[in-house]
């Protein structure tokens, strides 16, 4: 099956092979020039609207969706008005760790904003009795279909449609307890009945919340997308949240590797800890 690839970033955008197609989408931490120049004619080129969203320029005929692996997962892929395409490749580490830690016992995992579903795939895969909530009917369908995709359309997963802080409020009146949970909030976020989250309003008492359905001992794994919410500040909502020793938080950039690079593009932040 084909693959991704991050062929080169620079200007603002970043070039992308998905399953034999090129593109070109927005990267604008990637301020430095390209590596590679000239760039191959892109197959596909997004542009964004000034008022939210975009569109995509096609210079040669695609299809309006596919299949590529990514790792040892396999995702399908759609060009969507907004730049995405359904795979966030720098999840790949995080995914790695929530398996490792899904098969030393922490099996009751909560994945919030949970898009199209890496991580509970990842999850699922080792092993894992997965919650899913998103609050989008298409991308709840959508993660089913990478399930699918995946062999894991058995797997103990329970696909949720629901506003997150709606859900983790009922979860606390009815006191269920969690393994864990995993969560990738967006900056700014619609619910289905018109909600709306606000990461720099909402996160904090949402972290404190999910303190009350998680067992004891527990893993969190924590990433995020907006610009400003740096590793440090991620370790500082970790130790917020639980209380735990620096050194038992590991917090850093998530990366996108460049293929045939050393290299690796910068795509956002991410904290992760285990309780004992």
């Amino acid at each position: 099956m084909d693959s991704y690839q991050l062929v080169d970033c620079g200007d603002g955008s970043k070039l992308e092979s998905l399953g034999g197609y090129v593109v070109t989408r927005q990267a604008s931490q990637a301020f430095w020039p390209p590596g590679k120049k000239p760039w191959p004619a892109a197959d596909a080129v997004h542009h964004r609207s000034t008022k939210g969203g975009g569109h995509w320029e096609f210079n040669k005929s695609m299809p309006s969706e596919t299949a590529i692996a990514w790792g040892d997962l396999t995702f399908k892929i759609k060009l969507t008005e907004f730049g995405h395409i359904g795979l966030f490749p720098e999840q790949q580490d995080n995914w790695s760790w929530i398996r490792e830690r899904v098969t030393q016992g922490y099996k009751d995992v909560l994945n919030l904003f949970g898009y199209t579903g890496g991580s509970s795939l990842a999850a699922a895969s080792a092993g894992g009795h997965v919650t899913h909530v998103d609050a989008s009917k298409g991308v709840v369908s959508w993660a089913r279909e990478n399930a699918d995709l995946n062999d894991l359309s058995k797997a103990p997963i329970r696909w949720l449609i629901d506003d997150v802080l709606k859900f983790v409020a009922r979860e606390q009146r009815r006191g269920s307890l969690y393994d864990a949970v995993v969560l990738d909030p967006p900056s700014y976020g619609r619910g289905n009945r018109g909600e709306t989250f606000r990461i720099e309003q909402d996160l904090v008492p949402l972290l404190e919340s999910l303190k009350t359905i998680l067992r004891p001992r527990h893993f969190v794994c924590l990433s995020c997308h907006t610009p400003g919410f740096s590793p440090q500040v991620m370790t500082r909502l970790a130790k917020m949240m639980d209380g735990i020793a620096d050194n038992q938080i590991e917090a850093g950039e998530m990366l996108v590797p460049e293929s045939n690079s050393r290299l690796a593009l910068p795509s956002g932040a991410f904290a992760r800890w285990t309780t004992r």
